[in-house]
Formats: structure tokens, sequence, C-alpha cells
């Protein structure tokens, strides 16, 4: 399953774990990430928590955490390279992966379409 929020990160769920990352027009109204900062492997989140941040050379950005859940791991390949964000935002540029706390979270998610049309109105 995957899922998308109003704040452009996407979620990737299945068998209590989920990959988070931030979507394509979140990384394209960025521009080029120059930096991204991690979580701790460990950290606890809350839905809505900040859990990582991104910087470009237009911006930084927060990315939230979709959900409640402990981080189990990063995406240490962002830390030397960046712009692995921006050339595979929902693929290999995913920023951590969590143990998911409560599976009814994700039931507020949009589906991809959704995500498309909210994008289209802003």
């Amino acid at each position: 399953m995957t899922g998308y929020t109003k704040d452009h990160e996407w979620i990737a769920a299945g068998a209590g774990e989920a990959t988070v990352g931030i979507s394509h027009y979140a990384q394209d109204q960025l521009g080029d990430v120059v930096f991204v900062e991690l979580p701790q492997v460990g950290k606890k989140l809350k839905k809505g928590d900040v859990a990582a941040v991104v910087e470009s050379v237009k911006a930084a950005s927060e990315v939230y955490s979709p959900i409640t859940g402990e981080v189990i791991a990063v995406n240490d390949t962002l830390t030397g390279d960046p712009a692995l964000v921006n050339r595979s935002p929902e693929a290999d540029g995913w920023f951590m992966r969590l143990r998911v706390s409560d599976p009814k979270e994700l039931d507020g998610l949009m589906d991809e379409a959704a995500y498309k049309s909210f994008v289209d109105t802003i």
C-alpha cells in the first residue's frame, strides 16, 4: 500500500513496516537537493513529528513522519549523494523505514489519484 500526505511525503507500507520519502512534486518544488539530515535509527516518531530535513539550492524543508513508529533504518546513501532525492524521489531516494505502531493511521493517507488531484489544486 502506497499513500501520500498533504505535506508531500509518500509512504509504502506492508508487513508492519513502512518506507518514507518525499514525493516527486516535493523534490521538484525544492530544486537541487544539496543536503539531507536523517533521523537516528531507534528514534520514536509520532505522526506529524519532524523526521528529517532537506536542504536545496532554493530552500530548506522539514520532512514529517506520516505515521507513528520507530525508525528501523535510514537511507545512508543520501548523506553522500543527496541529489538521489531528485533523481529517484519515490524509489531509491527514500529517507527512512519505520516499524508501524498504529496501522489504522495508514487509512488517512491519500492514494496516488487523490494526491495528484490535491497537487493539481496547488
